[in-house]
């Protein structure tokens, strides 16, 4: 098995019309072993920017650490808070400064920025290279069931609550497939005005 898949987890970001969903399942795992059913992968950088970590857990933790250490000095020296696209490029920074000795993570940020309100998505791989789709992307152990069924339900132009809907019901039909992730989904919507948090059940064997 993988380093990248050992702890298992997968982490989905799909982009609607000035709104975000980013949803992760709940499981950490050692192989097939379920250690935890209540796992958080994504985290809250700002009010309107969040960050997905799957992979080899424990480097997720200190990629995270690192992240929040960086983006802090960022804020304090600017002033102001970070927008999602400076967030992606202090991270691929991060992993690149690694790249002869990578962390075992696949980072995902998701967000709208502050002023324009415009969705941004991304994700990239372990030395930090990044990619910006402008309707959906995924990591983790999932990711490969995930992209199909998202392409589906997917369109351009949806509203929060549609787009909750789209996010949900591809999570799901991942997680029916992917023995490495599961034990239910949290999702996040992100719009101008909130962030709505809704977790969802799952199957759970």
């Amino acid at each position: 098995m993988s380093i990248m898949s050992y702890t298992g987890g997968t982490v989905l970001a799909m982009a609607g019309d000035d709104c975000v969903c980013i949803a992760s399942d709940l499981r950490l795992g050692e192989q097939m072993n379920t250690v935890a059913v209540d796992q958080k992968k994504v985290h809250k950088m700002s009010d309107k920017v969040y960050v997905g970590l799957c992979g080899f857990h424990s480097d997720a933790k200190t990629v995270l650490d690192k992240i929040m250490f960086r983006k802090n000095l960022y804020e304090l020296r600017e002033n102001r808070s970070i927008k999602p696209k400076v967030l992606a490029t202090i991270i691929s920074n991060l992993a690149y400064q690694h790249r002869f000795g990578s962390f075992f993570t696949e980072p995902l940020v998701a967000g709208l920025d502050p002023v324009s309100h415009k969705p941004y998505i991304c994700a990239m791989d372990t030395i930090g290279n990044i990619c910006t789709p402008e309707d959906f992307v995924a990591i983790g152990t999932g990711a490969e069931y995930l992209l199909g069924v998202s392409e589906s339900f997917w369109r351009k132009g949806m509203n929060s609550e549609e787009l909750f809907e789209a996010t949900a019901q591809s999570m799901l039909s991942a997680l029916e497939r992917d023995a490495a992730s599961g034990w239910g989904a949290v999702v996040y919507t992100i719009t101008k005005n909130n962030v709505n948090i809704r977790t969802i059940k799952a199957r759970m064997d």
